[in-house]
């Protein structure tokens, strides 16, 4: 076979992945009905809870066809009792889609809002709870891969729990990366897409909760068909099977990452991440560039940095020069700065990051930007 070519993406997400997972893809056609093809899901789905160290008996996760936005979607949907609302905890681009899925439903929510650049108010977010006996859900974004922001998800939840409520965190950009714990962290639900941090191919999502409580969601008002958390899950513990064609091909690849995911070990491929977070801060700085965010409120997994002040400089011929070289870079999602994103995820190491630097500078000089960059002020 031909050699498959290989793209270091700094985008955050898709994630570069091993040849191993894209050759997982070529297998015999199989109907997923088949009863091999469920007993691999259902290996798949104790798999994904085992990563967040959850107890098979008190977590399941449910696996839905889409990107990352399907799970906010499921879980806004289906886990809101009648007569309640949500409390989204706000300071991100992420965070902000999940109140837009708020909108779109007419779930009634409290949209918290807080700088993009700032860590969320614990004492606001109590406050809120406190005076708003009938929040049953709260919600927000572990990393908000707009700017690389970390929240404080383990106070948040331990607020959410002292006021009865459910606490839903989007950890689609750190789950399988930054080591998480279901029970420590307060999280009742975390969910991610398998293009991220298991490294395997876009198409397959999964929602990681708690099955007490998907099970009372059953009583709770239906608003979607398709995206409904308790009839997808019921389907699963009686036949094996998801209720809907499943992405067969992504399946397998799947499969094939986390068995990588579990032989490279929890703790050395979170140590490879910071490897290369550390050389992406190492790069920007030996070039002059500004970071958006304050470094220790960042995730260690995204950096956005600020355009430099260079009448020179334009983001689209920058990329341009380093995606015809096998590196893709990725713009910011802030609607207040120009900014750009380097991201420590997929299949790299700190080598890559020394590859991609070299090529980086040439696109700064090949383009007239000043080296190392300057800003106004």
């Amino acid at each position: 076979m031909e050699k498959i070519k290989r793209n270091i993406l700094l985008n955050p997400g898709p994630a570069t992945t091993t040849d191993s997972v894209k050759l997982a893809q070529i297998v015999p056609d199989i109907c997923p009905r088949e009863k091999e093809f469920a007993s691999m899901m259902k290996g798949i789905r104790e798999d994904l809870v085992r990563i967040v160290h959850g107890k098979q008996d008190d977590y399941t996760a449910v696996l839905f066809c889409g990107s990352g936005t399907i799970n906010m979607d499921v879980c806004l949907n289906s886990l809101l009792p009648a007569n309640k609302k949500i409390l989204i905890v706000n300071n991100g681009a992420y965070s902000t889609r999940a109140a837009e899925i708020c909108t779109y439903y007419g779930l009634p929510y409290i949209d918290l809002k807080f700088p993009v650049d700032q860590l969320p108010n614990l004492e606001k977010i109590e406050e809120t709870l406190r005076s708003n006996h009938d929040i049953a859900l709260v919600y927000t974004t572990h990393n908000e891969t707009g700017t690389g922001l970390l929240n404080p998800i383990k106070e948040i939840g331990a607020l959410a729990h002292k006021y009865n409520a459910v606490f839903v965190v989007d950890t689609t950009s750190t789950y399988a990366m930054r080591p998480i714990n279901v029970y420590d962290d307060n999280i009742d639900f975390c969910m991610s897409s398998a293009q991220k941090g298991i490294m395997a191919m876009t198409g397959l999502s999964f929602v990681v909760g708690r099955r007490s409580v998907i099970e009372a969601s059953k009583e709770y008002p239906k608003r979607s068909y398709y995206c409904n958390l308790f009839m997808q899950y019921d389907f699963f513990e009686k036949t094996g099977e998801m209720h809907f064609t499943p992405p067969v091909q992504t399946i397998y690849a799947t499969r094939q990452a986390l068995d990588e995911y579990f032989q490279e070990g929890e703790g050395s491929k979170w140590a490879r991440h910071t490897r290369v977070f550390e050389e992406i801060h190492k790069g920007l700085n030996a070039l002059g560039f500004k970071n958006y965010i304050k470094r220790e409120w960042q995730a260690g997994l995204v950096v956005s940095a600020i355009y430099p002040d260079d009448e020179n400089w334009d983001f689209e011929k920058v990329h341009d020069y380093c995606y015809n070289r096998g590196f893709t870079i990725y713009p910011g999602k802030i609607s207040t700065t120009n900014t750009f994103r380097l991201c420590a995820l997929g299949a790299i190491d700190e080598q890559d990051i020394r590859d991609f630097f070299v090529v980086f500078k040439e696109a700064l000089l090949h383009n007239g930007i000043t080296v190392p960059v300057k800003y106004n002020k």
